[in-house]
This record gives C-alpha cells, sequence and structure tokens, in this order.
C-alpha cells in the first residue's frame, strides 16, 4: 500500500520516499497541472526511469532547486522538454532529474 502524505508537506516527504523506492500517494495543490490533475486531488506517484517514461506521462521532476509534478513535452536523447498542463513550456531536463511517475489521480 502506497505511504499518504499530508498535503503542506507533500514534496518533501515525497521525495524522500521516492528515493528510497517507495510508491506515494500525494495531494497537490496548484493550477498548472488543471484539467489532468486538479488542486487536491490524490496522487500516485511511482519511482520511474528515463527509459519507462514516454510524452504525455506526468512527472515528479527535479527542477533547479525544487520538484514539479509536469507534463513530458518531447524526448530527445537523454533529455526531455517539460511543461504544465497549461501551455507553458518550462524547458529541458537530464534524464536523471525525472524521479517518478504519475500512475493514477483520483478524487
Amino acid at each position: 500500500m502506497p505511504k499518504k502524505i499530508p498535503k503542506s508537506s507533500w514534496v518533501k516527504q515525497a521525495k524522500e520516499q521516492i528515493i528510497l523506492g517507495k510508491t506515494v500517494q500525494v495531494r497537490p495543490l496548484g493550477g498548472s497541472m488543471r484539467g489532468r490533475i486538479e488542486s487536491g486531488q490524490l496522487v500516485t506517484l511511482q519511482p520511474t526511469t528515463f527509459e519507462h517514461v514516454k510524452v504525455g506521462d506526468i512527472v515528479f521532476i527535479k527542477w533547479k532547486n525544487n520538484y514539479l509534478l509536469h507534463l513530458i513535452k518531447e524526448i530527445k536523447d537523454k533529455r526531455v522538454l517539460i511543461g504544465n498542463n497549461l501551455g507553458k513550456i518550462n524547458g529541458w531536463i537530464s534524464a536523471k532529474d525525472i524521479l517518478a511517475k504519475v500512475t493514477c489521480i483520483e478524487d
């Protein structure tokens, strides 16, 4: 059973569990993934690697000095272009910055 993490501190605690190879459930807040993930929905994150993701997947990634849940827009070589569900493109990340992918979204 995935570990459930409180809304307020989901990023830090999810990262810690994912690094240990554990699947987690979080309730992220915000609107950048509106239409795919609504603020406060229960999201299951499963640890993954670059080899197991594809364009259109929602992934938990390291982005600069932070962590985000965003969409894979394009894959080229060992790099991934990420953006939100509202049309914004954030930029390219390396394969090693992908920590987990969304496997389930529930109310």
